[in-house]
């Protein structure tokens, strides 16, 4: 074949090769040595010499070919040789330990994990966010005919949680007739399954997305950033993310390799309007307040399970000490408002129990390790699911949260739908402390029933933090919610609004205003506070110890 035309072919095929694999040019990076490695293999072969003598067909290799394959050869040992001496964990056990950084020990996971009201409490998962999310989208068969629900991205919004996903094109026709983006993005309330809307004009202005995944050509996301001065550098987990305003951006962490040709580590991030497909580049110090997540949970969990693994180097076939992850990473928000990557952490071999639990801040990497022993989500998952067995429900990830002081798993029952049906809140010190409920309050009441009873169980040395309050009754009403009685009453020189059951006290019902109380309550700042024993002084029914 003409030398011209071998290299009008070979170009041809590596620019198909680069525009569709978009591999990162650099050190460390495999992507782009493949792609050369096969096009001078193919260059080798279509450089050779064929001749047909006699009716049979001779092969013969020339100089040419002989530097595609040399070259080839050479591109073979970057790929293969190179990684297995920088890279492998043998050779490099303590880079990969360390690589998630210097681990703090926390004292007490309450001070981490932010308290929080039941009224806050994340209640919706990613699938019951994508099924309301195509509810909303089915309300407008002309929007739902030509586009489709993108990945929901978890994320603060002000001071709300929110469930995010973008508009997506449903295919390439679809993206043909509709170049300059889809109509906006869904945003569902982590806590309130009510709240869901469909964001369309944002200061009177129509919201265009039209740098996503599913577009093509150049305004497919990841394409355009690569070839818009980015096909040096490392970028991975584009997410969807609003800031405080509403402005939609796609969100990539900037990454490089650590250890050879391994341990991908974040540098930074990169911010694409995707709109009008400004990009900006920043540190992660100088990153935008509003970005939740700059450290990608693979790279947290991989970083995780090496510094659990190599606790006592490569060769430890005891398991000594050994450490792994218990679950997929949740996002939780800490005390100081900022998002932490959250995972229990348990012994190699251990499915139940949690030797401690690990909060990784999502901008900055910083990680903390408690030790405190207590259920995996695993296990407390089962543990709520046990307590409505017969209604065959399952139950959702838990999410970490401080309730009353008590660290505390919260989570879903969910029928084969995917619908909500109950609420669980399970202690993460004692997992056979459960409470369930139709509502989030009702489940509060049972499990705070549950851990009193349990006394000092969990923590023999823990004091009462309770309030003890003498009052006389000002107010006083009952409501029933799902069969169980709750009365609802103030007192006086108090603000507040306390509420208790009929099984909490069976003195409750025939309480009237005026009356002489003596309650405890938990220290919290509820609106509405749950009391945890109630006597009527006035009635003096003599109580059992």
């Amino acid at each position: 074949m003409k030398k011209s035309l071998v290299v009008v072919l070979l170009l041809l095929l590596g620019f198909l090769f680069f525009y569709l694999e978009l591999p990162v040019i650099n050190y460390g990076f495999t992507g782009f040595a493949v792609i050369i490695l096969l096009l001078c293999i193919a260059g080798g072969f279509l450089t050779a010499q064929g001749n047909t003598n006699n009716k049979k067909f001779t092969f013969k290799f020339s100089n040419t070919s002989k530097i595609f394959f040399g070259i080839a050869f050479i591109l073979f040992l970057y790929v293969t040789l190179l990684p297995l001496l920088t890279s492998t964990a043998m050779l490099r056990t303590e880079a990969y330990r360390t690589l998630i950084g210097k681990v703090k020990v926390g004292d007490k996971m309450t001070n981490h994990i932010a308290p929080i009201s039941i009224n806050k409490v994340r209640v919706v998962d990613e699938d019951l966010a994508y099924l309301l999310g195509e509810k909303i989208l089915g309300s407008d068969p002309a929007l739902g005919s030509k586009c489709e629900l993108g990945e929901f991205f978890i994320q603060k919004v002000g001071d709300d949680l929110y469930w995010i996903a973008p508009l997506q094109h449903s295919g390439f026709f679809k993206w043909l007739n509709n170049r300059e983006g889809t109509e906006g993005y869904v945003m569902v309330s982590a806590t309130n399954e009510r709240d869901v809307k469909l964001v369309q004009h944002l200061n009177g202005k129509d919201i265009k997305i039209k740098y996503q995944p599913a577009a093509y050509f150049g305004s497919e996301i990841e394409r355009h950033a690569y070839f818009n001065g980015y096909e040096t550098i490392g970028l991975a987990d584009f997410n969807f993310e609003v800031d405080d305003s509403g402005n939609p951006y796609w969100v990539a962490t900037k990454y490089n390799k650590k250890i050879g040709f391994s341990g991908n580590d974040a540098t930074g991030v990169v911010l694409i309007d995707a709109q009008n497909g400004e990009i900006k580049d920043y540190s992660i110090a100088d990153a935008p307040k509003w970005i939740d997540r700059i450290q990608p949970i693979a790279f947290v969990v991989e970083q995780l399970n090496d510094w659990g693994e190599y606790v006592h180097g490569y060769w430890n076939w005891s398991n000594e000490e050994k450490l792994t992850t218990t679950e997929d990473l949740t996002l939780v928000y800490g005390e100081d408002g900022r998002a932490y990557w959250y995972t229990g952490v348990s012994s190699v071999g251990k499915d139940e129990s949690a030797v401690g639990f690990v909060l990784v801040d999502t901008r900055t990497k910083e990680t903390t390790m408690y030790h405190q022993s207590g259920a995996t989500e695993y296990a407390a998952q089962n543990s709520a699911k046990g307590k409505v067995q017969e209604k065959g429900y399952y139950a959702s990830l838990p999410v970490p949260y401080t309730i009353n002081g008590i660290p505390t798993y919260v989570m879903t029952l969910k029928d084969g739908g995917g619908l909500v049906k109950m609420y669980a809140m399970v202690c993460i010190g004692d997992y056979t402390i459960v409470g369930v409920g139709n509502t989030m309050r009702e489940t509060l009441m049972s499990y705070k029933n549950v851990y009193n009873m349990a006394g000092n169980r969990i923590n023999p040395n823990a004091k009462d933090t309770r309030i003890n309050l003498d009052a006389i009754v000002s107010r006083i009403h009952s409501d029933i919610k799902n069969g169980n009685s709750f009365y609802y009453f103030t007192v006086n020189d108090n603000p507040k609004i306390f509420v208790g059951s009929s099984q909490l006290s069976n003195e409750l019902p025939v309480t009237i205003v005026g009356d002489s109380i003596s309650i405890s309550y938990d220290s919290e700042t509820e609106e509405v506070i749950d009391v945890s024993t109630f006597d009527n002084m006035k009635l003096g029914v003599k109580k059992q110890k």
